[in-house]
């Protein structure tokens, strides 16, 4: 198995296919790498040489790309100020409600998590 940013590649898909599993790298993104690197899309990961590797790694390093760890780190990093500056999405973000314009009126239990069920007839204290 290739490793490739600290991530295994899977062995038995197509490497356009498996450099998406590195955080940052989407398919057309791989495409160009391909491309820098001279290998064929169709290839199959395991059927990859060492120097054939290297050329991948090359090719993500001479592209000047943020992957894996320092682009998690980036992202937290941009959340983190939002909250601070206390803009909109900051808000959003704080509250674990949607940040992008998305209804939360029936929808967004994702982001919102599982529903609290009301008990029928019970008051909450404080409230009359």
């Amino acid at each position: 198995m290739a490793r490739i940013e600290g991530v295994e590649i899977p062995a038995n898909k197509r490497i356009e296919i498996a450099l998406t599993y590195v955080l940052g790298i989407g398919r057309s993104t791989s495409q160009k790498i391909l491309g820098r690197s001279g290998i064929d899309l169709n290839t199959k990961t395991k059927d990859l040489s060492v120097d054939q590797e290297n050329a991948i790694r090359d090719a993500i390093h001479d592209m000047g790309l943020v992957l894996e760890g320092d682009l998690r780190k980036e992202i937290t990093l941009n959340i983190k100020r939002m909250v601070e500056i206390k803009c909109y999405r900051g808000m959003r973000h704080l509250r674990s409600l949607p940040v992008r314009g998305q209804r939360t009126h029936t929808n967004a239990r994702t982001r919102k998590g599982p529903r609290r069920q009301a008990i029928a007839g019970k008051k909450r204290p404080g409230k009359k």
